[in-house]
């Protein structure tokens, strides 16, 4: 091999070994989130991120004591980067790449996924909001939670009071 093929093979593979930018720090989502709106009672907690991986899961107690429930992670994606792996009542698990996020926000897409296609969460002091969209039955729906920062395992009757009190 020549000492030119040599050093194009070094600077390369020394390119390939560089650290992309970090990823951004999604802490803000990490917490116990409580929403009691439309009757409904739907409660997500984060970790923190550790590792570089954050799991969350989310339970939702509707009229009737209609239960459904999903598991979430954050984390590296096999493509490269951060996505929002999300499991709802034990169906498979869909990928969502992270495509914006940084303070308070955080934006994941999957084109492909039959709906949604975008799952964002934003927060601005104790809310947060969580949003999905996309296009289902040949047109755009979305739905969106707004939930509050609350103590562990807390109900809505409970925070209620609190907010009373």
């Amino acid at each position: 091999m020549t000492m030119p093929a040599m050093l194009t093979m070094a600077a390369a593979a020394l390119a390939a070994a560089q650290p992309g930018p970090p990823p951004p720090d999604l802490g803000w989502l990490a917490g116990y989130w409580l929403s009691c709106e439309d009757g409904r009672e739907v409660s997500e907690t984060w970790s923190d991120p550790r590792g570089g991986v954050m799991v969350g899961s989310s339970l939702t107690v509707g009229g009737g004591g209609r239960v459904a429930w999903e598991q979430m992670r954050i984390g590296p994606a096999p493509a490269g980067g951060l996505a929002f792996f999300a499991r709802p009542s034990g169906q498979a698990a869909a990928e969502f790449a992270l495509v914006r996020g940084g303070p308070g926000e955080a934006v994941f897409e999957n084109p492909a996924h039959d709906f949604p296609q975008r799952v964002i969460y934003r927060r601005a002091g104790d809310v947060l909001t969580g949003r999905i969209e996309g296009r289902a039955g040949g047109r755009e729906q979305a739905a969106q939670w707004r939930y509050r920062a609350a103590p562990l395992n807390a109900r809505c009757a409970t925070a209620a009071e609190g907010e009373r009190g």
